[in-house]
């Protein structure tokens, strides 16, 4: 490797040596029970009982164009905008939240001016109490934004050197190179996660005020000028659902046998699309659905194009094939799930769902529906 190129690698990649710490022998096997690279001596001494050693070459010299590669690059990405997302969205809530308090403000010191200087004592004792609970809310969400910025730094200064990782990282520092992208990752997201199951990001507390409805006969019966209350109300910020911590993805390509069954022509006139779902009709033709120009289109056995089925006004995210020639497709954005009759070319019917959903299937009588948070279930028939 050129000096410049290895320059280029991150510094925690730089860090990975192919030799063994302990017995300083250069790794030649692959222990799967310890998921960890070994040297010779390493099977003697720590390895004797662990049946799956595989040469560590064949192990990972298909790592770079593994699945792995791909998933991680995605889990930065995701975890990087639900960073983002997240700052942004508590940003805002501080900026509602002290509009919140000047239009609170505003209200008390209307009240204030209607009546004598017997108000005194108990106005001074409810601003008191309101600067009190807007602190409390604006140094709680405070906190939360500067611990996503430093995990944000973290994961852009990953996401920065992710492609010089991969062009020049060696097959060994690349694999050890993504188990510690995903910690990364993995922590950044249970990290959100815990905040969406605590009620810290995903629940809006919002400071109200209630004027007592005895102000008018203050003399008499009021005793305090009102409260501040700090209401909590469901989020509207959407984040990706992170995955769970996995072990890498590595294929066993000397294990996979494939063989082509066909292939799809796809006309030339259609230059970009984005499929989110490949469906195979019983009678062998294929249905794919693009979200770019939300689309569903027909394939003939012979993989030739035979027309384009129904354009959605929501935006696709999923298919499942239903029976025969129904197709199921759910329409994330409209909150809907469309039937649609392939042979007819038309959508029979649409289902209304509550929440905003990502993917679909069935088996002929139950439609299961993923959406955030939650999975929807329901029969048809």
């Amino acid at each position: 490797m050129p000096s410049q190129d290895y320059d280029e690698l991150p510094k925690f990649v730089q860090e990975i040596s192919s030799k063994c710490k302990d017995h300083k022998r250069t790794f030649e096997l692959y222990c799967s029970s310890h998921d960890c690279p070994c040297c010779v001596q390493c099977v003697t001494n720590k390895h004797q009982k662990c049946q799956d050693m595989k040469p560590l070459l064949d192990f990972i010299k298909d790592v770079k164009v593994s699945e792995s590669v791909r998933i991680y690059k995605q889990d930065l990405k995701d975890v990087n905008e639900n960073l983002v997302k997240a700052i942004d969205y508590l940003n805002t809530r501080i900026s509602t939240i002290n509009t919140q308090k000047t239009e609170a403000l505003e209200q008390i010191r209307f009240t204030r001016r209607s009546i004598d200087d017997y108000l005194n004592k108990i106005e001074q004792t409810i601003l008191d109490d309101l600067d009190s609970k807007h602190s409390e809310l604006k140094l709680n969400m405070g906190s939360f934004v500067k611990q996503m910025e430093q995990r944000l730094v973290k994961i852009e200064q990953i996401q920065s050197e992710y492609t010089k990782m991969t062009q020049y990282a060696t097959n060994l520092q690349t694999y050890v190179a993504l188990g510690e992208i995903a910690k990364t990752t993995s922590e950044a997201a249970t990290y959100i996660t815990g905040l969406k199951e605590s009620g810290n990001l995903f629940s809006e507390k919002n400071l109200e005020l209630n004027i007592s409805p005895s102000i008018q006969s203050i003399e008499k019966d009021v005793k305090s000028f009102g409260d501040i209350t700090i209401n909590t109300n469901s989020s509207t910020l959407l984040i990706k659902t992170g995955r769970k911590n996995e072990a890498l993805c590595i294929p066993k390509m000397d294990l996979i046998k494939t063989s082509r069954l066909k292939r799809l022509t796809i006309p030339k006139n259609m230059t970009f699309l984005d499929i989110r779902a490949c469906l195979i009709l019983p009678d062998g033709r294929v249905v794919i659905l693009d979200y770019n120009k939300k689309q569903l289109l027909l394939f003939k056995n012979d993989g030739f194009f035979i027309r384009a089925v129904v354009t959605f006004e929501g935006d696709p995210f999923d298919a499942c094939l239903v029976e025969k020639n129904t197709v199921a497709v759910l329409l994330g954005s409209a909150n809907q799930t469309a039937l649609v009759d392939v042979e007819k070319n038309t959508i029979f019917q649409r289902i209304e769902l509550s929440h905003y959903s990502y993917g679909i299937a069935s088996d002929g009588k139950n439609l299961i529906i993923s959406s955030d948070g939650k999975n929807l279930g329901m029969m048809y028939y």
